[in-house]
């Protein structure tokens, strides 16, 4: 099994946790989405990977008809008891989807997940004439409080997380590139894209419960897991007074579909 195949599949591990803890999206760039793609009751809107319903919730208030599928089916559970959206568990790399298209297909922090070398193909072949795809991503960008996350990058991430150079600094908002991944092929596009920069806070058990949920740490093994947490919760205690403010980037793509 690829690193892909087994990170993806982690965070059903931590359901509960994961909706309990992971921040939805801005109101601004929900807003955006049903603006820009016209989105109104009776809109068929298939949804990949929709985690435990931090986007089906809002998708369904709009009156769409959202079908959602999700590979983890203890996510799949949490986002059906909150909404009347059709939850589907299955993998979307294999799944065959119904016989009618969809007006709209959307991917609110999972696209990247799915098989980079078949997953537009088998988007395209879902929607309608005229249909479009929708993608959300997160960033996690300079700012907030920054002496924390500098310290971190500094002095424990490379201890627990060897990958991570210390010398590379976090991205500014500004810094970070418009991702064309979308045209490619020339089944969808042009892009249009839509940005948010908001702040979070969180005191030292939120914080850490919130990178329990995170792939990188998912992937560590059980005592790296543990030193890595600790040495975050204590550096939060210690120098930051128990709270932190993170700062993110929100980024909503929209690619009519060409075929």
């Amino acid at each position: 099994m690829t690193d892909r195949l087994r990170l993806r599949a982690s965070f059903d591990d931590v359901a509960e946790l994961y909706d309990r803890v992971r921040p939805g999206y801005p109101a601004e760039i929900i807003a955006e989405l049903a603006a820009s793609t016209g989105i109104q009751a009776g809109t068929r809107i298939l949804e990949i990977g929709c985690g435990t319903g931090q986007l089906t919730v809002p998708l369904v208030e709009f009156g769409a008809e959202v079908t959602a599928v999700e590979l983890g089916p203890h996510l799949a559970a949490i986002a059906s008891a909150k909404t009347r959206a059709e939850i589907l568990v299955a993998d979307f790399d294999s799944w065959a989807g119904p016989r009618e298209r969809f007006d709209l297909v959307v991917s609110a922090t999972a696209f990247h997940w799915l098989d980079p070398d078949t997953r537009l193909a088998r988007i395209a072949d879902l929607l309608r004439p005229g249909g479009a795809l929708a993608t959300i991503d997160t960033y996690h960008v300079f700012g907030g409080t920054e002496a924390f996350f500098a310290t971190a990058q500094r002095a424990i991430y490379p201890r627990w997380l060897p990958d991570v150079d210390p010398a590379e600094p976090r991205p500014r908002a500004e810094q970070i590139r418009y991702n064309r991944d979308l045209e490619r092929g020339g089944l969808f596009g042009p892009i249009a894209f839509h940005r948010r920069t908001w702040d979070a806070g969180y005191s030292t058990a939120g914080y850490l419960d919130l990178l329990r949920t995170y792939s990188a740490t998912l992937g560590l093994p059980p005592r790296t897991r543990h030193g890595f947490l600790h040495d975050i919760g204590t550096l939060i205690d210690t120098r930051h007074d128990g709270r932190i403010t993170k700062r993110y980037l929100t980024e909503l793509r929209i690619a009519p579909c060409a075929k």
